[in-house]
């Protein structure tokens, strides 16, 4: 399910009971989420942005206006890490070191693509916006110019869920 590559920090998982290896449930947290953490990676200083984002069921989309650090640093290098989670609170023990959260992630990496086609740039926009309004909007051609949108190409994908029994 998950493609691995040589080197890549993001091995076997170490807690294999936690792994989420259905594909379905890793969807489920993706489309069900508005916030995505980016980390981006620019003459080795990392840079890490939270964005509202939508997923179509193979990419993950964001917006942003068309200047500023995210760009600039996609520009220079189009390889990113994402993380989305939905968290549940604090599973308490009686040991203080033993406390854990009670939550679903996924962890992924892939590639940035600028998105210039207008028509899969509107499909973007109409999925993040609808996560938060049923209102449906048309977006002027000169705000749609002015307007940066960003596919990320999944590579690697995974997820990791503690707190809930497995099914």
């Amino acid at each position: 399910m998950t493609k691995q590559s040589a080197g890549h920090p993001h091995g076997p998982m170490r807690r294999k009971e936690r792994e989420i290896t259905d594909r379905a449930e890793i969807d489920a947290i993706l489309a069900s989420e508005q916030v995505m953490h980016l980390a981006l990676c620019a003459d080795n200083v990392p840079f890490l942005v939270p964005v509202f984002f939508a997923y179509d069921g193979t990419a993950l989309y964001f917006h942003s206006a068309p200047a500023g650090s995210k760009i600039n640093i996609l520009k220079q290098n189009n390889r990113v890490c994402f993380e989305i989670s939905a968290y549940y609170g604090v599973i308490e023990d009686e040991r203080a070191c033993d406390f854990e959260a009670h939550h679903r992630t996924v962890i992924g990496t892939g590639q940035a693509v600028f998105v210039e086609d207008p028509e899969e740039k509107i499909r973007a926009l109409n999925q993040i916006v609808a996560l938060f309004t049923k209102t449906q909007f048309t977006f002027p051609k000169p705000k749609l110019t002015h307007t940066t949108v960003i596919r990320i190409d999944i590579d690697q994908i995974k997820g990791k869920s503690h707190g809930f029994p497995k099914t």
